[in-house]
Protein backbone atom coordinates (compact mmCIF):
# COMPACT_ATOMS: atom_id res chain seq x y z
CA UNK A 1 0.00 0.00 0.00
CA UNK A 2 1.17 3.56 -0.77
CA UNK A 3 2.05 5.69 2.25
CA UNK A 4 2.20 9.44 1.83
CA UNK A 5 0.50 11.26 4.66
CA UNK A 6 1.97 8.85 7.21
CA UNK A 7 5.40 8.46 5.63
CA UNK A 8 7.09 10.59 8.32
CA UNK A 9 5.30 8.90 11.22
CA UNK A 10 7.41 7.83 14.19
CA UNK A 11 6.39 4.94 16.48
CA UNK A 12 4.20 6.01 19.39
CA UNK A 13 4.98 9.70 19.13
CA UNK A 14 4.70 13.00 17.29
CA UNK A 15 6.92 13.84 14.34
CA UNK A 16 9.00 16.92 15.17
CA UNK A 17 9.78 19.67 12.67
CA UNK A 18 13.31 18.47 11.90
CA UNK A 19 12.20 14.92 11.05
CA UNK A 20 9.19 16.25 9.15
CA UNK A 21 11.43 18.44 6.98
CA UNK A 22 13.96 15.63 6.52
CA UNK A 23 11.26 13.34 5.09
CA UNK A 24 9.14 15.82 3.15
CA UNK A 25 11.61 18.58 2.34
CA UNK A 26 11.18 22.30 2.79
CA UNK A 27 7.77 23.82 2.20
CA UNK A 28 7.71 26.01 -0.95
CA UNK A 29 7.05 29.60 0.04
CA UNK A 30 4.01 30.89 -1.81
CA UNK A 31 2.37 34.29 -1.51
CA UNK A 32 -0.86 36.03 -2.44
CA UNK A 33 0.33 36.38 -6.04
CA UNK A 34 0.40 32.58 -6.30
CA UNK A 35 -3.31 32.05 -5.63
CA UNK A 36 -4.24 31.37 -9.25
CA UNK A 37 -1.29 29.00 -9.68
CA UNK A 38 -2.25 27.03 -6.57
CA UNK A 39 -5.88 26.84 -7.67
CA UNK A 40 -4.69 25.49 -11.03
CA UNK A 41 -2.46 22.87 -9.39
CA UNK A 42 -5.23 21.71 -7.03
CA UNK A 43 -7.66 21.55 -9.94
CA UNK A 44 -5.22 19.48 -11.99
CA UNK A 45 -4.57 17.24 -8.99
CA UNK A 46 -8.29 16.67 -8.48
CA UNK A 47 -8.04 17.01 -4.70
CA UNK A 48 -11.42 16.65 -3.06
CA UNK A 49 -12.20 17.40 0.55
CA UNK A 50 -11.68 14.49 2.90
CA UNK A 51 -14.20 15.65 5.50
CA UNK A 52 -17.12 13.74 4.00
CA UNK A 53 -18.73 15.95 1.35
CA UNK A 54 -15.90 15.58 -1.16
CA UNK A 55 -16.08 19.21 -2.37
CA UNK A 56 -13.23 20.20 -4.73
CA UNK A 57 -10.48 21.86 -2.67
CA UNK A 58 -9.56 24.22 -5.52
CA UNK A 59 -13.06 25.71 -5.67
CA UNK A 60 -13.11 26.36 -1.94
CA UNK A 61 -9.76 28.11 -2.06
CA UNK A 62 -10.66 30.14 -5.16
CA UNK A 63 -13.83 31.39 -3.46
CA UNK A 64 -11.75 33.06 -0.73
CA UNK A 65 -8.70 34.15 -2.74
CA UNK A 66 -8.74 37.89 -3.35
CA UNK A 67 -11.02 38.57 -0.38
CA UNK A 68 -10.27 41.31 2.11
CA UNK A 69 -8.81 40.11 5.46
CA UNK A 70 -9.90 36.46 5.23
CA UNK A 71 -9.36 33.69 7.77
CA UNK A 72 -8.25 30.09 7.32
CA UNK A 73 -9.82 27.60 9.74
CA UNK A 74 -8.52 24.04 10.14
CA UNK A 75 -11.49 21.82 10.97
CA UNK A 76 -10.32 18.98 13.18
CA UNK A 77 -13.57 18.59 15.12
CA UNK A 78 -14.22 15.08 13.76
CA UNK A 79 -17.63 14.51 15.32
CA UNK A 80 -18.00 11.19 13.47
CA UNK A 81 -17.69 8.58 16.26
CA UNK A 82 -16.18 5.89 14.02
CA UNK A 83 -13.54 8.19 12.53
CA UNK A 84 -10.14 8.93 14.07
CA UNK A 85 -8.08 9.91 11.01
CA UNK A 86 -7.99 13.63 11.75
CA UNK A 87 -7.01 13.02 15.37
CA UNK A 88 -4.24 10.75 14.12
CA UNK A 89 -2.86 13.44 11.80
CA UNK A 90 -3.09 16.21 14.39
CA UNK A 91 -1.54 14.06 17.10
CA UNK A 92 1.16 12.35 15.02
CA UNK A 93 1.75 14.55 11.93
CA UNK A 94 0.76 18.10 12.94
CA UNK A 95 3.42 19.80 10.81
CA UNK A 96 1.98 18.37 7.60
CA UNK A 97 -1.43 19.80 8.50
CA UNK A 98 0.08 23.16 9.48
CA UNK A 99 2.07 23.26 6.21
CA UNK A 100 -1.19 22.99 4.28
CA UNK A 101 -2.96 25.57 6.42
CA UNK A 102 -0.09 28.05 6.25
CA UNK A 103 0.18 27.66 2.47
CA UNK A 104 -3.54 28.27 2.04
CA UNK A 105 -3.38 31.29 4.35
CA UNK A 106 -0.45 32.83 2.49
CA UNK A 107 -2.03 32.56 -0.95
CA UNK A 108 -5.43 33.94 0.12
CA UNK A 109 -3.88 36.66 2.25
CA UNK A 110 -5.09 35.48 5.65
CA UNK A 111 -3.26 36.93 8.63
CA UNK A 112 -4.35 34.16 10.99
CA UNK A 113 -4.88 30.42 10.90
CA UNK A 114 -7.29 29.01 13.48
CA UNK A 115 -6.74 25.33 14.26
CA UNK A 116 -9.80 23.70 15.82
CA UNK A 117 -8.59 20.46 17.36
CA UNK A 118 -9.77 17.89 19.92
CA UNK A 119 -8.31 18.25 23.40
CA UNK A 120 -6.44 14.95 23.09
CA UNK A 121 -4.27 16.43 20.31
CA UNK A 122 -3.60 19.83 21.87
CA UNK A 123 -0.16 19.05 23.32
CA UNK A 124 1.12 17.81 19.98
CA UNK A 125 -0.38 20.69 17.99
CA UNK A 126 0.77 23.31 20.53
CA UNK A 127 4.35 21.99 20.40
CA UNK A 128 4.26 22.07 16.62
CA UNK A 129 3.04 25.67 16.64
CA UNK A 130 5.79 26.64 19.08
CA UNK A 131 8.41 24.95 16.87
CA UNK A 132 7.34 27.17 13.98
CA UNK A 133 6.79 30.40 15.93
CA UNK A 134 10.00 32.13 14.88
CA UNK A 135 9.38 31.53 11.19
CA UNK A 136 7.76 33.97 8.80
CA UNK A 137 4.23 32.69 8.51
CA UNK A 138 0.70 33.70 9.55
CA UNK A 139 -0.19 33.63 13.22
CA UNK A 140 -1.62 30.26 14.30
CA UNK A 141 -4.25 30.07 17.02
CA UNK A 142 -5.32 26.80 18.66
CA UNK A 143 -8.95 26.34 19.76
CA UNK A 144 -10.43 23.32 21.53
CA UNK A 145 -13.01 21.57 19.35
CA UNK A 146 -16.59 21.28 20.55
CA UNK A 147 -18.04 17.84 21.14
CA UNK A 148 -20.93 16.42 19.18
CA UNK A 149 -21.72 15.17 15.71
CA UNK A 150 -23.15 18.38 14.24
CA UNK A 151 -20.34 20.42 15.81
CA UNK A 152 -18.09 19.35 12.93
CA UNK A 153 -20.22 21.05 10.25
CA UNK A 154 -18.28 24.07 9.02
CA UNK A 155 -20.74 26.77 10.09
CA UNK A 156 -21.05 25.09 13.50
CA UNK A 157 -17.24 25.16 13.81
CA UNK A 158 -17.21 28.90 13.12
CA UNK A 159 -19.98 29.51 15.65
CA UNK A 160 -17.96 27.62 18.26
CA UNK A 161 -14.80 29.64 17.55
CA UNK A 162 -16.86 32.82 18.02
CA UNK A 163 -18.09 31.56 21.40
CA UNK A 164 -21.61 30.66 20.30
CA UNK A 165 -23.32 27.24 20.48
CA UNK A 166 -21.78 24.87 17.90
CA UNK A 167 -24.82 24.36 15.69
CA UNK A 168 -25.10 24.70 11.91
CA UNK A 169 -26.66 27.80 10.45
CA UNK A 170 -28.84 28.12 7.40
CA UNK A 171 -26.93 29.06 4.25
CA UNK A 172 -26.36 31.28 2.32
CA UNK A 173 -24.16 33.11 2.97
CA UNK A 174 -21.48 30.43 2.98
CA UNK A 175 -18.29 30.88 5.04
CA UNK A 176 -16.35 31.94 1.93
CA UNK A 177 -18.64 34.99 1.80
CA UNK A 178 -19.31 35.65 5.46
CA UNK A 179 -17.56 33.42 7.96
CA UNK A 180 -15.53 33.96 11.12
CA UNK A 181 -16.25 37.43 12.57
CA UNK A 182 -18.21 38.17 9.39
CA UNK A 183 -15.11 37.92 7.21
CA UNK A 184 -14.50 35.53 4.26
CA UNK A 185 -13.24 32.23 5.67
CA UNK A 186 -11.72 29.10 4.17
CA UNK A 187 -12.77 26.15 6.33
CA UNK A 188 -10.92 22.99 5.39
CA UNK A 189 -10.64 19.51 6.81
CA UNK A 190 -7.40 18.34 8.44
CA UNK A 191 -6.64 15.56 5.96
CA UNK A 192 -7.40 17.80 2.99
CA UNK A 193 -4.81 20.34 4.14
CA UNK A 194 -2.24 17.59 4.68
CA UNK A 195 -2.72 16.48 1.06
CA UNK A 196 -2.42 20.11 -0.08
CA UNK A 197 0.95 20.34 1.69
CA UNK A 198 2.25 17.40 -0.34
CA UNK A 199 0.77 18.59 -3.64
CA UNK A 200 2.60 21.95 -3.44
CA UNK A 201 5.84 19.98 -2.96
CA UNK A 202 5.37 17.27 -5.57
CA UNK A 203 2.76 18.49 -8.04
CA UNK A 204 -0.49 17.31 -9.58
CA UNK A 205 0.93 14.41 -11.61
CA UNK A 206 2.56 12.93 -8.52
CA UNK A 207 -0.75 13.15 -6.63
CA UNK A 208 -2.62 11.46 -9.48
CA UNK A 209 -0.11 8.61 -9.73
CA UNK A 210 -2.34 6.64 -7.35
CA UNK A 211 -6.08 6.60 -6.83
CA UNK A 212 -8.69 6.88 -9.54
CA UNK A 213 -9.42 9.56 -12.17
CA UNK A 214 -12.62 10.42 -10.29
CA UNK A 215 -10.87 10.74 -6.90
CA UNK A 216 -7.08 10.71 -7.14
CA UNK A 217 -4.57 10.21 -4.34
CA UNK A 218 -4.58 8.27 -1.11
CA UNK A 219 -7.10 8.47 1.67
CA UNK A 220 -7.15 7.64 5.36
CA UNK A 221 -9.71 5.00 6.34
CA UNK A 222 -10.88 4.35 9.89
CA UNK A 223 -11.71 0.64 10.24
CA UNK A 224 -13.60 -0.87 13.18
CA UNK A 225 -16.18 -3.48 14.10
CA UNK A 226 -15.63 -7.20 13.62
CA UNK A 227 -11.97 -6.94 12.64
CA UNK A 228 -8.83 -8.04 14.46
CA UNK A 229 -7.45 -4.50 14.92
CA UNK A 230 -9.34 -1.23 14.90
CA UNK A 231 -7.30 1.60 13.44
CA UNK A 232 -6.56 4.09 10.68
CA UNK A 233 -4.93 3.00 7.42
CA UNK A 234 -3.72 4.99 4.42
CA UNK A 235 -4.72 3.43 1.11
CA UNK A 236 -4.91 4.53 -2.52
CA UNK A 237 -8.46 5.48 -3.38
CA UNK A 238 -9.97 2.62 -5.34
CA UNK A 239 -8.54 -0.36 -3.46
CA UNK A 240 -11.03 -3.17 -2.80
CA UNK A 241 -12.70 -3.08 0.59
CA UNK A 242 -11.19 -6.54 1.13
CA UNK A 243 -7.73 -4.95 1.15
CA UNK A 244 -8.83 -2.46 3.78
CA UNK A 245 -10.13 -5.27 5.99
CA UNK A 246 -6.86 -7.19 5.57
CA UNK A 247 -4.91 -4.16 6.79
CA UNK A 248 -7.05 -4.33 9.92
CA UNK A 249 -6.00 -7.94 10.49
CA UNK A 250 -8.96 -9.40 8.64
CA UNK A 251 -12.48 -10.13 9.89
CA UNK A 252 -12.82 -11.92 13.20
CA UNK A 253 -15.83 -13.79 11.82
CA UNK A 254 -17.84 -13.84 8.58
CA UNK A 255 -18.91 -10.30 7.70
CA UNK A 256 -22.66 -9.84 7.36
CA UNK A 257 -22.56 -6.18 6.31
CA UNK A 258 -20.35 -3.11 6.06
CA UNK A 259 -21.25 0.43 7.03
CA UNK A 260 -19.28 2.53 4.55
CA UNK A 261 -18.88 6.29 4.80
CA UNK A 262 -19.66 6.66 8.50
CA UNK A 263 -22.90 7.39 10.31
CA UNK A 264 -24.08 9.43 7.29
CA UNK A 265 -23.07 6.49 5.08
CA UNK A 266 -24.89 3.35 4.01
CA UNK A 267 -24.98 -0.33 4.86
CA UNK A 268 -23.90 -2.67 2.07
CA UNK A 269 -23.90 -6.45 1.83
CA UNK A 270 -20.79 -7.96 3.36
CA UNK A 271 -20.37 -10.22 0.35
CA UNK A 272 -20.24 -7.31 -2.11
CA UNK A 273 -16.78 -5.92 -1.20
CA UNK A 274 -16.65 -3.19 -3.89
CA UNK A 275 -13.71 -0.89 -4.55
CA UNK A 276 -13.42 2.11 -2.27
CA UNK A 277 -14.58 4.71 -4.79
CA UNK A 278 -17.78 6.69 -5.11
CA UNK A 279 -18.35 5.20 -8.57
CA UNK A 280 -18.17 1.61 -7.31
CA UNK A 281 -20.08 2.31 -4.11
CA UNK A 282 -22.86 4.28 -5.81
CA UNK A 283 -24.81 1.20 -6.99
CA UNK A 284 -24.91 0.14 -3.33
CA UNK A 285 -26.24 3.56 -2.25
CA UNK A 286 -22.97 4.41 -0.51
CA UNK A 287 -19.99 6.73 -0.95
CA UNK A 288 -16.48 7.07 0.47
CA UNK A 289 -17.71 9.90 2.71
CA UNK A 290 -15.53 10.48 5.76
CA UNK A 291 -13.46 7.36 5.07
CA UNK A 292 -15.09 4.98 7.54
CA UNK A 293 -15.60 1.21 7.23
CA UNK A 294 -17.40 -0.68 10.00
CA UNK A 295 -17.66 -4.46 9.70
CA UNK A 296 -20.75 -6.12 11.18
CA UNK A 297 -20.10 -9.74 12.09
CA UNK A 298 -22.56 -12.47 11.14
CA UNK A 299 -23.29 -13.21 14.80
CA UNK A 300 -24.38 -9.65 15.59
CA UNK A 301 -28.02 -8.63 15.50
CA UNK A 302 -28.26 -5.92 12.82
CA UNK A 303 -31.50 -4.53 14.23
CA UNK A 304 -29.92 -3.87 17.61
CA UNK A 305 -26.87 -2.32 15.99
CA UNK A 306 -28.91 0.04 13.82
CA UNK A 307 -31.19 0.93 16.75
CA UNK A 308 -28.11 1.89 18.76
CA UNK A 309 -26.76 4.08 15.96
CA UNK A 310 -30.15 5.71 15.37
CA UNK A 311 -30.60 6.46 19.06
CA UNK A 312 -27.16 8.06 19.27
CA UNK A 313 -27.77 10.18 16.17
CA UNK A 314 -31.14 11.27 17.49
CA UNK A 315 -29.42 12.53 20.62
CA UNK A 316 -27.01 14.57 18.49
CA UNK A 317 -29.70 16.84 17.06
CA UNK A 318 -28.93 20.55 17.09
CA UNK A 319 -32.54 21.11 18.13
CA UNK A 320 -33.29 23.56 15.30
CA UNK A 321 -36.17 21.84 13.50
CA UNK A 322 -39.00 19.41 14.11
CA UNK A 323 -37.97 16.92 11.45
CA UNK A 324 -34.76 16.33 13.40
CA UNK A 325 -35.90 16.72 17.02
CA UNK A 326 -39.18 14.84 16.67
CA UNK A 327 -38.62 12.81 13.52
CA UNK A 328 -35.33 11.18 14.47
CA UNK A 329 -36.53 10.53 18.01
CA UNK A 330 -39.65 8.79 16.70
CA UNK A 331 -37.67 6.69 14.21
CA UNK A 332 -35.13 5.71 16.87
CA UNK A 333 -37.98 4.79 19.21
CA UNK A 334 -39.46 2.43 16.63
CA UNK A 335 -36.10 0.77 16.05
CA UNK A 336 -35.51 0.34 19.79
CA UNK A 337 -38.92 -1.29 20.23
CA UNK A 338 -38.20 -3.65 17.36
CA UNK A 339 -34.71 -4.43 18.68
CA UNK A 340 -36.03 -5.13 22.18
CA UNK A 341 -38.67 -7.53 20.86
CA UNK A 342 -41.54 -5.18 21.75
CA UNK A 343 -42.31 -4.04 18.20
CA UNK A 344 -45.13 -4.92 15.86
CA UNK A 345 -45.65 -4.99 12.08
CA UNK A 346 -47.22 -1.53 12.47
CA UNK A 347 -43.89 -0.28 13.80
CA UNK A 348 -42.19 -1.57 10.68
CA UNK A 349 -44.64 0.37 8.50
CA UNK A 350 -44.04 3.49 10.59
CA UNK A 351 -40.28 3.06 10.15
CA UNK A 352 -40.56 3.14 6.36
CA UNK A 353 -43.09 5.97 6.38
CA UNK A 354 -41.22 8.24 8.77
CA UNK A 355 -37.80 7.79 7.18
CA UNK A 356 -39.33 8.87 3.85
CA UNK A 357 -40.98 11.89 5.50
CA UNK A 358 -37.77 13.11 7.19
CA UNK A 359 -35.54 12.66 4.14
CA UNK A 360 -34.61 16.02 2.58
CA UNK A 361 -35.96 18.12 5.43
CA UNK A 362 -34.26 20.02 8.19
CA UNK A 363 -32.16 23.09 8.87
CA UNK A 364 -28.97 21.11 8.24
CA UNK A 365 -27.94 17.75 6.79
CA UNK A 366 -28.28 15.84 10.07
CA UNK A 367 -31.78 14.35 9.62
CA UNK A 368 -31.24 13.49 5.94
CA UNK A 369 -27.85 11.89 6.57
CA UNK A 370 -29.19 9.88 9.48
CA UNK A 371 -32.23 8.49 7.66
CA UNK A 372 -30.02 7.66 4.67
CA UNK A 373 -28.12 5.26 6.91
CA UNK A 374 -31.34 3.92 8.46
CA UNK A 375 -33.06 3.45 5.09
CA UNK A 376 -30.08 1.48 3.77
CA UNK A 377 -30.34 -0.76 6.83
CA UNK A 378 -34.08 -1.22 6.30
CA UNK A 379 -33.39 -2.48 2.78
CA UNK A 380 -30.44 -4.71 3.61
CA UNK A 381 -31.82 -6.12 6.85
CA UNK A 382 -35.45 -6.38 5.74
CA UNK A 383 -35.75 -10.02 6.78
CA UNK A 384 -34.26 -9.35 10.22
CA UNK A 385 -36.64 -6.43 10.76
CA UNK A 386 -39.59 -8.59 9.73
CA UNK A 387 -38.48 -11.30 12.16
CA UNK A 388 -38.24 -8.78 14.99
CA UNK A 389 -41.62 -7.28 14.10
CA UNK A 390 -43.40 -10.66 14.03
CA UNK A 391 -41.38 -12.81 16.42
CA UNK A 392 -39.38 -10.40 18.60
CA UNK A 393 -36.00 -11.64 17.39
CA UNK A 394 -34.01 -12.57 14.31
CA UNK A 395 -31.74 -15.50 13.47
CA UNK A 396 -28.69 -13.81 15.03
CA UNK A 397 -30.61 -13.22 18.28
CA UNK A 398 -31.96 -16.76 18.35
CA UNK A 399 -28.97 -18.91 17.56
CA UNK A 400 -25.71 -17.52 18.89
CA UNK A 401 -25.86 -17.14 22.65
CA UNK A 402 -23.02 -15.69 24.68
CA UNK A 403 -20.51 -15.82 21.82
CA UNK A 404 -22.80 -13.69 19.67
CA UNK A 405 -23.32 -11.18 22.46
CA UNK A 406 -19.56 -10.76 22.77
CA UNK A 407 -19.12 -10.32 19.01
CA UNK A 408 -22.09 -7.96 18.88
CA UNK A 409 -20.64 -5.80 21.63
CA UNK A 410 -17.36 -5.56 19.71
CA UNK A 411 -19.01 -4.80 16.36
CA UNK A 412 -21.40 -2.24 17.79
CA UNK A 413 -19.01 -0.55 20.20
CA UNK A 414 -18.52 2.45 17.95
CA UNK A 415 -22.22 3.21 18.19
CA UNK A 416 -22.38 3.27 21.98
Amino acid sequence: MTTRLLSAAVPHGTTDLAHHRAVHGALPVLGRGDADALVDVLTAAGLRGRGGAGFPAARKLAAVAGSRRPFVVVNGTEGEPASSKDRLLLGRQPHLVLDGAVTAARVVGAGEVVVVAPAATHDAVARAIDDRAARDEPAIRLVAAAEGYVAGEETAVLAHVEGRPPVPRLAPPRPAERGLDGRPTLVQNVETLAHLALIVRHGADWFRAVGTPERPGTTLVSVSGAVARRGVHEVPVGVPVDDVLRLAGGPGEPVRALLVGGYFGAWIDGAARPALTDRDLRPHGASVGAGVVIALGASACPVRTVARLASWMSGQSAGQCGSCVNGLAAIAGVLVRLADGDGTPDDLRLLHRWTAMVDGRGACAHPTGTVRMIASAARLFAVDLEDHAHHGRCAACAGTGRAAATAHGRAGAVAA
